[in-house]
C-alpha cells in the first residue's frame, strides 16, 4: 500500500524527531523519552532541545526548535504547561505537523486555568496544521517501525504483531503492554490518546482502518465528548477490522475519577453498549479479555456457527471449558457416526470417547491426539475445537507433532488452546502452534470465553 504522507505518518513514521525538554537526569520525563527513542533502534534523526545543554546522550542538543537546521517531522514535548503554547507556536513556525505532548497540566486537572491552556493550544494547533496526541499522555509506540516516543523504554520489547491499542490511560496502556510481554502477544500500535486536544477515537480508528500493520483494533475507553462521532466512523468502516472495546465507567465512582483522569465523562454504560453494537463494536468486560479476543481475531479463524468440541488430555480442564462455553451460549453437541468411530479407534477403553472428549491415558500418546483432532476437524457438525494438553514428562512430544501436522493441514475451522507447562518447556512449540493459526491461551476459561467472543462476533456481524 502506497502511503499518503501527512501529518498522521508524520506522527507514526517520523523522518526526524525533536524532544522538547530532552535531558540526561534519570528524574526527568525527558531523559526517558531519550532513552526510549535511541533503546528503541528509531531510525530517523534524534533533535534534543535543551538551552542548557550541549549534548544528551551523546547526541548534540539545540537551544530551540527554530535552531535546529533539518527537517523535523514530529515534536516530543515535555515541558510544564504554561510553556507548550510559545514551544508550539516555534513548532509551527519551523513547519512541524505532529507533536506528542506528554506535559500534563491542561483539561484533566480541576482548575479552569488548565481547561483555558488546552482551548490556546488547541487554536494554535489549528493555525498550523498540527496534530496533536495529548496532552496528557505517555506517548506513542509504532513497533513495525520502529518508533518509540512514549516515556517508557520497556516499551519497545514488546513483540511485533497485528493488534493496536487506543487507549485514553497511560496506566491500563502500561498494564496491556506488559501483559501482552508475558504471554508473547505481538502488538502494532500502542497509543495514549490522553486528553485528546485534536486527536479523538476517531481519527485513529480511520487511520488503522487503513493501516497495513494492523489487523485488530483494540479500545479502552473511560468517556468520550462526541460519542456519535466515535459510533459514525465505526458504522463506515463496515467491520472491515474488528474494533474490539473495553469501556469502564459502570458505578458511579469510576463516571466520577473519569471526568478527573482525561476531562471527560464516562457517560451511561449501557447507552454505550447499545450504540457499540449498531456500529459493530465488540464490548468486552476486562483487560485480559480485551487482549485475549484480540489474540483470537488476529490468530484465529471465525467459526461458521456455535457447535464446539471440547478435547482435553484430563477431565479437569475440559469441563472448565464446558462451563464456560455453555454458560455463553455455545453449542458441544454429538460427534457425527463416523467421526465417532475414528475417536473410538483411536482411544484405550477407559477414555471418554463423546463430545467433550476426556482422552484419558491417550493423553500420552500424541498419535491419538493428532488423529483426533484430524478427525474432528472432518466433522460437518462441528464448527470449532476447543483443546487442552497439560504438560507431563510422558507427553513431551505430544505438542512438537501436532503443531507440525496442523501447520500442514488446509484448515477451515478454528482451532483454540489451552496447552500449559512449566516455563522453558513447550514454548518453541506453542509459537509455531499460534503460527498455524492456534492460539493459545492461558487457562482453559479464557481460551473458552474467547472462542465465544469469535462466535458472537459472527453471529452478530457477519452473518452472511
Amino acid at each position: 500500500m502506497q502511503r499518503k504522507w501527512g501529518a498522521m505518518e508524520a506522527l507514526f513514521r517520523p523522518r526526524a524527531v525533536a524532544v522538547i525538554g530532552a535531558s540526561d537526569n534519570p528524574s526527568k520525563l525527558g531523559s526517558h523519552v531519550m532513552r526510549s527513542l535511541i533503546e528503541g533502534g528509531y531510525p530517523g534523526a534524534i533533535y534534543p532541545v535543551n538551552p542548557g545543554k550541549e549534548e544528551i546522550s551523546g547526541i548534540k542538543t539545540y537551544p530551540s526548535i527554530s535552531q535546529i537546521q533539518g527537517l523535523v517531522d514530529l515534536a516530543v514535548i515535555v515541558l510544564p504547561a504554561e510553556q507548550v503554547p510559545q514551544i508550539l507556536q516555534e513548532c509551527g513556525e519551523k513547519g512541524i505537523k505532529a507533536m506528542i505532548l506528554i506535559t500534563a497540566g491542561f483539561k484533566e486537572i480541576e482548575d479552569r486555568k488548565g481547561e483555558q491552556l488546552q482551548e490556546e493550544i488547541l487554536r494554535l494547533a489549528e493555525r498550523y496544521g498540527i496534530k496533536i496526541i495529548g496532552p496528557n499522555t505517555f506517548g506513542v509506540v509504532n513497533l513495525h517501525y520502529p518508533l518509540n516516543a512514549s516515556f517508557t523504554p520497556e516499551f519497545s520489547r514488546v513483540k511485533k504483531g497485528k493488534i493496536s491499542l487506543l487507549s485514553q490511560s497511560g496506566g491500563m496502556s502500561h498494564l496491556m503492554a506488559f501483559l501482552s510481554m508475558k504471554e508473547n502477544l505481538g502488538l502494532s500500535k500502542i497509543i495514549g490518546l490522553g486528553n485528546r486536544c485534536n486527536v479523538d477515537f476517531w481519527d485513529m480508528l480511520e487511520y488503522l482502518n487503513e493501516d497495513p500493520e494492523t489487523q485488530v483494533i483494540t479500545m479502552y475507553l473511560e468517556g468520550v465528548d462526541k460519542p456519535r462521532r466515535l459510533i459514525e466512523v465505526a458504522q463506515r468502516m463496515n467491520q472491515k477490522k474488528p474494533i474490539l472495546a473495553y469501556k469502564v465507567g459502570i458505578s458511579s465512582t469510576s463516571d466520577r475519577a473519569s471526568q478527573f483522569h482525561t476531562g471527560s465523562l464516562a457517560g451511561n454504560y449501557e447507552i454505550y453498549l447499545g450504540a457499540f453494537r449498531q456500529a459493530g463494536i465488540f464490548s468486552v468486560q476486562s483487560s485480559e479479555e480485551l487482549l485475549d479476543t484480540a489474540k483470537a481475531f488476529s490468530l484465529s479463524l471465525l467459526p461458521k456457527g456455535n457447535r464446539v468440541a471440547v478435547l482435553s488430555g484430563q477431565a479437569g480442564p475440559g469441563m472448565a471449558a464446558c462451563d464456560v462455553c455453555e454458560r455463553e451460549g455455545l453449542s458441544i453437541p454429538p460427534f457425527s457416526s463416523e467421526t465417532q468411530k475414528k475417536i473410538n479407534a483411536l482411544l484405550p477403553p477407559l477414555a471418554i470417547r463423546t463430545n467433550p472428549v476426556d482422552m484419558g491415558p491417550a493423553w500420552y500418546d500424541s498419535n491419538a491426539i493428532q488423529g483426533i483432532v484430524e478427525a474432528v476437524l472432518e466433522d460437518q457438525g462441528i464448527d470449532a475445537i476447543l483443546l487442552c494438553i497439560m504438560f507431563a514428562s510422558a507427553n513431551r512430544s505430544a505438542v512438537g507433532i501436532l503443531a507440525d501436522s496442523l501447520t500442514q493441514i488446509e484448515r477451515r475451522k478454528p482451532i483454540l488452546c489451552c496447552i500449559s507447562a512449566p516455563g522453558g518447556i513447550w514454548d518453541e512449540e506453542i509459537q509455531r502452534l499460534e503460527a498455524s493459526g492456534a492460539p493459545n491461551f492461558q487457562t482453559p476459561e479464557r481460551a473458552a470465553k474467547a472462542l465465544a467472543n469469535l462466535a458472537h462476533y459472527k453471529m452478530k456481524f457477519h452473518r452472511e
